[in-house]
């Protein structure tokens, strides 16, 4: 992911709701593209390379800043003693558990509507069969290369589709292998590019034809359609590289695949079709599409004995995500062999469970004035709003739900989801209701940690 210099500043500004930060499409098939996509809701992301070897942070330690959380993995090596070994993970990468199948199902059940899958992170290891490297996942030197399933993003991409899942590319701009990006000429000097592209231009444009080669090569055909293209790139104030040509990426990307959401994190132009406000949630609605990205656990790639949160903190944070206008990409990183942690089925299908019954009041909703109301949250479809009540660790479903802001139309007009027992209501001298749930019901609830009022109020 990017650098965490820029995280603060792009969150603060989706926290200020910075209109003038958000540049709206032009095309008429990307702005449908992106109607449907806001209607989704929540997505599954994948961070998964030769790097799940080590369980360490994904590509960072590579960066020669001198930040500990990108260096530690090194401990006391030699700086260049590690890229060296670091780039021989690539030999020993052998995930003979891969099954992809296995994973769609699970992010099926867990209601997710897409995938954003790495097909190369920072470190320019790539995890499909691109003909402008052999540093991937399909080269005679990999340990996996003479496996069926080598061809990893397309085994991946597939398997979503069949499920009913978009598929999408994660692609970082940045390759730290490419010797047209870090220059063997030079050591590099920060997590840019390590030289300055006005004296090099043939260098930087070098590195443009590469970009936008891998970019045809995913978009082509061989990898089937793709719904977007999400681009992580650090940036730093520092930066003495040129700008990249998005206009060039563009053209290659909805030349093959027209109508394709590009997501060009943190540049603010017509390519940033939404924002990717990252391990955190804007504190309110935004006006602008926008996309929460979270990992399960504390960490975007695979690492050994972390700490999985909880489902409830994750249903809350899908709430709290979508009454606020936006969508929810939760991580998940396989380890080594190919597999999912059991923690990461346990949640996926918790999620799912508790999906089977609230759905409606998320999939297709918009954000609804107030958003929110102490433990009540909103969203909005049609003649209906849907009030989620989040309850406290350990909190059954309460006799009665305070609802501040909206009145039925009828006295018939609440329901639980989950239940078709229409519910009384009475009318606050403040505003809004106070709706009872009778004893039968919440002996017998529908489902865990958050329940779903759905209010008929036109």
């Amino acid at each position: 992911m990017r650098k965490a210099s820029l995280l603060v500043a792009v969150l603060l500004l989706a926290a200020l709701g910075a209109k003038a930060q958000y540049i709206p499409p032009v095309e008429e098939d990307v702005k449908a593209r992106l109607a449907e996509w806001q209607d989704m809701k929540f997505g599954m992301f994948i961070h998964w390379g030769a790097y799940s070897q080590w369980g360490i942070i994904e590509s960072w330690s590579l960066a020669p800043d001198d930040v500990s959380w990108q260096y530690k993995a090194r401990k006391d090596m030699d700086y260049f003693d590690y890229v060296r070994a670091y780039e021989h993970l690539k030999d020993t990468f052998n995930p003979v558990n891969f099954d992809p199948g296995k994973w769609a199902d699970a992010a099926k059940y867990a209601g997710m509507k897409y995938v954003v899958f790495t097909t190369k992170h920072h470190d320019g290891f790539c995890m499909f069969d691109t003909h402008q490297t052999d540093y991937k996942v399909t080269d005679e030197g990999c340990a996996f290369h003479s496996d069926p399933r080598s061809n990893i993003a397309k085994e991946v991409f597939d398997a979503y589709r069949d499920r009913g899942i978009k598929a999408g590319a994660y692609f970082s701009i940045p390759d730290w292998h490419s010797n047209d990006y870090w220059w063997k000429r030079f050591p590099p000097k920060s997590n840019r590019a390590n030289y300055k592209a006005s004296e090099h231009p043939e260098k930087w444009a070098a590195y443009q034809d590469f970009v936008a080669a891998q970019l045809d090569e995913l978009t082509s055909g061989e990898y089937g359609d793709l719904y977007l293209m999400w681009y992580d790139m650090p940036v730093t104030d520092d930066s003495e590289e040129a700008e990249y040509d998005w206009d060039r990426f563009a053209k290659v990307v909805r030349g093959n695949q027209p109508g394709m959401i590009m997501v060009a994190r943190g540049q603010h132009t017509i390519y940033e079709n939404y924002q990717t406000p990252e391990q955190t949630i804007p504190e309110k609605a935004l006006d602008y599409p926008w996309e929460s990205c979270v990992t399960m656990t504390y960490s975007w790639s695979y690492r050994p004995d972390l700490e999985y949160k909880s489902t409830r903190e994750l249903l809350t944070m899908l709430v709290q995500i979508v009454s606020r206008g936006g969508n929810f990409l939760l991580n998940v990183g396989p380890g080594p062999d190919g597999t999912l942690e059991e923690t990461a089925y346990d949640r996926l299908r918790e999620i799912g469970d508790w999906m089977q019954v609230n759905s409606e009041g998320i999939y297709s909703t918009k954000a609804v004035a107030p958003y929110q109301d102490g433990k009540v949250y909103y969203t909005a479809k049609g003649d209906y709003v849907y009030a989620f009540y989040i309850a406290e660790e350990g909190e059954s479903l309460p006799s009665e739900i305070t609802v501040p802001a909206f009145v039925p139309v009828s006295s018939k007009g609440v329901t639980l989801l989950g239940s078709k027992k229409t519910l009384k209501w009475q009318n606050r001298a403040d505003g809004g209701v106070v709706v009872t749930i009778p004893e039968s019901l919440r002996k017998n609830a529908p489902c865990s940690h958050i329940w779903c009022l759905k209010m008929k109020v036109k």
